[in-house]
């Protein structure tokens, strides 16, 4: 018998998120229902729907689910049993100016979308619309369970638990999955194994989103932490890619570990996210200038690489549309449908999701949203106690909470003088006071349009 459900997908107008969802659960058996786009490009909405729609019927789509395009917030989530929050706040011109506005003052960005000054300017044009979900799923669905994959991940979640404490949100990250299928591939050299699955590695998550880590590591109970240090000791120098020596020179998204090896061999935790996210949260011992980044074998994802990905996802939804291409079903490796299933009762799970931190990492301050693993069972999300944070990288850890939680005070309280004392607080803000005032308020005018929200 199928489980029928409804999902509000916010951003259903996406080119990536979307497609990924439709194709994970036309794979997934036993399920059935309504996905509903809401979208402020109504077009792309509609073309999404176009394209969902078209999967109904194929021998090789296992669920059935009707694709309906709205045109308000309250029509979309009226009733829905989940919500999904996946949104590009702005264009990719003002994430131009999150990531390249800072390099004339000699500050370098990989990603720019979750701290560094680019993390904390896409907050401010992010947050005030997390506050209107918000207060909409508090009015219109209160019961739901809210799934958001939008970046700044660990703020988007701990403002609307500010502005609706009761909601049932959590946020999705694939970045500690990766990190398990490298130490998988560690598992497979070691022990002459054909295949390791990740998920076969079992892992203790602590720690903020995208600058996770992992103080507990084991394959079929062996610990192991011991391997991992001579693997991260072994290719401190070279790094490591599987076999893929130029990968990283080639993909602005892969890297050859060699910020997770560094940082292992600093501090003796593994660090558990791509070395492009990993670096921005540090000073920028691995973000000096261009020639450092390549040194340490990761790429800085220029916005213009975004604008021509961007064009080509948009002529291939012009092909899926019109039938000239139909949509590979693939699954993506994420974990959003099984979390829903779980949610639903139909099976249990245990994976990592950041909610705000009840005393699963004590030394963390409470209310402060944090990644750790936890347990999907019926209608619960239930943190698996994942113990303090190693002494070593608390500190590098606390300054993100607070600078975070400085940034939520200044949507929250609409006032930018808070989001500056964040600003300067990164550790990647090397410029004296004058030179980054001027800076925040470059960045702030490149967005203004956006930041209403503040009186602007």
């Amino acid at each position: 018998m199928q489980k029928e459900f409804t999902i509000a997908y916010i951003g259903g107008g996406s080119r990536g998120w979307a497609w990924g969802l439709m194709s994970d659960l036309a794979s997934t058996p036993d399920l059935s229902g309504t996905v509903r786009l809401y979208d402020i490009d109504k077009e792309a909405a509609l073309h999404n729907e176009i394209i969902g729609n078209k999967l109904k019927g194929r021998e090789d789509v296992k669920s059935h689910f009707n694709y309906v395009a709205v045109d308000t917030l309250e029509q979309a989530l009226t009733g829905a049993d989940f919500v999904v929050l996946s949104i590009l706040p702005g264009t990719f011109d003002e994430m131009e100016s999150d990531v390249h506005a800072p390099e004339k003052y000699g500050i370098w960005q990989s990603v720019g979308d979750t701290v560094g000054p680019g993390g904390i300017i896409r907050a401010l044009r992010t947050l005030p619309y997390y506050v209107e979900f918000a207060e909409a799923i508090k009015k219109y669905c209160p019961n739901a369970w809210v799934i958001n994959y939008t970046n700044p991940m660990t703020m988007c979640v701990q403002v609307m638990y500010r502005v609706f404490p009761q909601i049932k949100a959590f946020g999705c990250c694939h970045e500690v999955f990766g990190t398990q299928k490298l130490i998988a591939a560690m598992v497979q050299d070691a022990k002459g194994i054909e295949h390791v699955d990740r998920s076969e590695i079992k892992v203790n998550v602590q720690g903020i989103n995208h600058f996770t880590w992992l103080n507990e590591i084991s394959y079929k109970g062996e610990d192991l932490m011991p391997m991992y240090r001579e693997f991260a000791q072994k290719y401190a120098e070279t790094g490591y890619t599987g076999g893929k020596d130029d990968n990283w020179m080639n993909n602005s998204f892969a890297c050859a570990n060699m910020v997770k090896f560094d940082l292992f061999n600093r501090y003796g935790v593994v660090a558990a996210a791509g070395d492009r996210h990993l670096a921005e949260f540090c000073p920028p011992w691995y973000l000096k200038n261009p020639e450092t980044v390549k040194a340490w074998k990761f790429g800085l994802t220029t916005v213009s690489y975004r604008k021509e990905d961007l064009k080509k996802r948009l002529a291939r939804s012009a092909r899926l549309v019109s039938g000239e291409e139909q949509m590979e079903l693939k699954t993506t490796g994420e974990e959003g449908v099984l979390q829903m299933k779980a949610l639903m009762g139909m099976t249990t799970l245990v994976t990592n999701v950041n909610i705000p931190n009840y005393g699963q990492i004590p030394n963390l301050p409470l209310g402060a949203v944090v990644e750790t693993n936890a347990v999907f069972s019926h209608n619960s999300l239930k943190p698996v106690f994942a113990g303090p944070m190693n002494q070593s990288v608390l500190p590098l850890v606390s300054r993100h909470c607070e600078n975070q939680r400085l940034v939520v005070d200044a949507v929250i309280n609409k006032d930018l003088s808070l989001a500056f004392k964040a600003f300067c607080n990164d550790p990647l803000m090397t410029a004296n006071r004058t030179d980054a005032k001027a800076l925040f308020d470059e960045m702030v005018n490149n967005t203004k349009k956006y930041l209403g929200w503040f009186g602007l």
